[in-house]
């Protein structure tokens, strides 16, 4: 059966695409989540039914609705509703409270917020000036048989705004077209081949972009299946996809790594999945993996909120990927990589990779409520993404690190990732984070700061650890200081906040290497 075409904008518009399947396969299931299905005719009919309610509830076109729920087929149908009437859905993540929670919602400006039982109490501790529904085990409080009024939308239109992390200072709200999850979508379909009878199978919370690109919209955009569950386990993943009978999976950051260190099964093999995204996915274990897992490719990506398809790696089974290459970029943009006068750099050396459009609406629309860092993001002609990478004289891409934790280092540019790498396989360690910190010497330059987090009971001094960086990586990987820490500052997505790092700087605890006259062996 025909698809939409796609080189036609309308059918680049999410709700557009839903009616085109309700019509086309209405009873071809969209969501499924344990016994419950909902068919891509239901899908529509309850999305519009929802649309109408939120129109009720005085939204119109962009508004914005913030959801702050568990992961369910019921979010998805909520956040199309959204889609159809043109209002812009905030997903929350349900790991903020307190004054985190409070921020975002206020930021977010919404017009509504929409929560459940298992998170109405923490809302109930933070001031929130919207009107907030609490939704018991589905979504019926808003449900509505009114005439539902449909705007007119365009395919560059805002569909959903997300918040950063908020790893490098404060989060800031991606304003993101229906095109622009259109386009990683279909991206992510044709890298897995996905046809009509495929299943894919989701895991990952909602308030996560991932889990749009890699899960719900391809299904959505190809007429197929997503299954979902609420949360990823390690050790009930394959009898869920076994369960759902998933042919294409997703998982991001540890998940493989939890997959790969579980002890082997018989089974492991004794699995429906044909084709997987794994990121990021070490090269020495990706042909073990496919062969220890009957999986027949493993493919990578690389992008941010912002532009959710900057490359992808695809796994031909026939391409000698380069170990721990990026892949190419997205056909729609030209990226290049320019210093800090937005010259473009030698082969080998880092640059911040800045990303010009070959087509509209490819890009994000923009940060939600801040136009200076939209100026900041958007300047000659390129949005400049806050990524380091370099590429070699084959013209591939390596990541190198977030710009501003790249330390500038008696002339050097050092990662803070590599360094990291290096810390992290003492035995006695369990966590680092690597940062700069202001130089006496040069104020343009920073000396190198590890804070990091011993195993407990493990007897590991800072030298120690200095020794067996200096031992295993080249002499400028080791830290001028190095302190112990219990614990690292998190943002509620559990990454680190290094820039509170930053601030914090030294402190009585901090061991200084060339006061301890320590060293180094080049």
């Amino acid at each position: 059966m025909a698809m939409p075409d796609y080189s036609v904008n309308d059918n680049r518009v999410l709700g557009n695409i839903l009616a085109y399947f309700a019509q086309q396969r209405p009873s071809t299931d969209f969501l499924v989540a344990d016994d419950r299905r909902i068919t891509y005719a239901e899908a529509y009919t309850t999305a519009q039914r929802l649309a109408a309610g939120l129109q009720a509830q005085g939204l119109s076109a962009g508004d914005r609705l913030c959801l702050y729920l568990s992961s369910s087929p019921d979010f998805v149908l909520l956040a199309l509703a959204a889609n159809l009437a043109g209002i812009h859905w905030i997903p929350v993540n349900t790991d903020y409270r307190g004054q985190w929670l409070a921020e975002t919602l206020k930021d977010s400006a919404p017009s509504l917020v929409v929560t459940d039982t298992a998170f109405q109490s923490r809302l109930a501790e933070v001031s929130v000036a919207a009107p907030v529904i609490v939704l018991g085990a589905t979504c019926e409080e808003l449900l509505s048989d009114a005439d539902f009024k449909a705007p007119s939308i365009a395919y560059g239109d805002t569909a959903s705004i997300m918040w950063t992390s908020g790893t490098t200072g404060k989060s800031k709200g991606v304003m993101q077209s229906h095109n622009a999850w259109v386009r990683s979508a279909l991206s992510a379909a044709e890298m897995g081949g996905v046809d009509r009878g495929d299943v894919a199978y989701n895991c990952l919370p909602l308030y996560n972009s991932a889990a749009w690109v890699t899960g719900i919209y391809p299904a959505l955009v190809t007429g197929t299946t997503c299954a979902m569950d609420p949360a990823f386990s390690a050790t009930t993943f394959w009898e869920r996809t076994r369960f759902y009978q998933a042919t294409h999976v997703f998982t991001l950051g540890a998940m493989h790594m939890f997959l790969w260190n579980a002890p082997p099964q018989a089974s492991d093999a004794d699995n429906p999945v044909r084709s997987a995204q794994m990121v990021p996915m070490p090269d020495a274990i990706r042909e073990p993996f496919k062969q220890r897992f009957g999986i027949n490719a493993i493919h990578q990506g690389f992008g941010q909120s912002e532009i959710m398809l900057l490359m992808r790696r695809y796994d031909d089974g026939v391409t000698p990927w380069p170990p721990n290459s990026l892949g190419t970029p997205a056909d729609d943009i030209e990226v290049a990589l320019f210093n800090d006068s937005d010259e473009p750099v030698a082969v080998g050396e880092p640059g911040e990779i800045c990303v010009r459009e070959k087509s509209p609406h490819v890009l994000f629309n923009g940060y939600f409520n801040n136009p200076q860092a939209t100026e900041q993001a958007f300047h000659g002609g390129w949005y400049h993404t806050g990524d380091l990478l370099k590429q070699d004289e084959a013209g591939h891409f390596y990541f190198v690190d977030r710009k501003k934790d790249l330390i500038r280092y008696k002339g050097r540019s050092v990662s803070s990732v590599a360094i990291e790498s290096v810390a992290r396989s003492h035995p006695g360690i369990s966590d680092v984070a690597v940062y700069g910190v202001a130089s006496a010497e040069l104020e343009s330059e920073h000396e190198i700061m590890l804070a990091a987090i011993p195993v407990p009971g493990a007897e590991v001094s800072e030298a120690e650890l200095a020794r067996h960086i200096n031992d295993n990586a080249p002499y400028f990987f080791v830290p001028r200081y190095i302190e112990f820490v219990e614990q690292l500052p998190m943002t509620p997505t559990q990454k680190v906040q290094k820039n509170k790092l930053r601030e914090r700087g030294l402190t009585e605890h901090t061991w200084d290497a060339k006061a301890a006259d320590f060293e180094v062996q080049r």
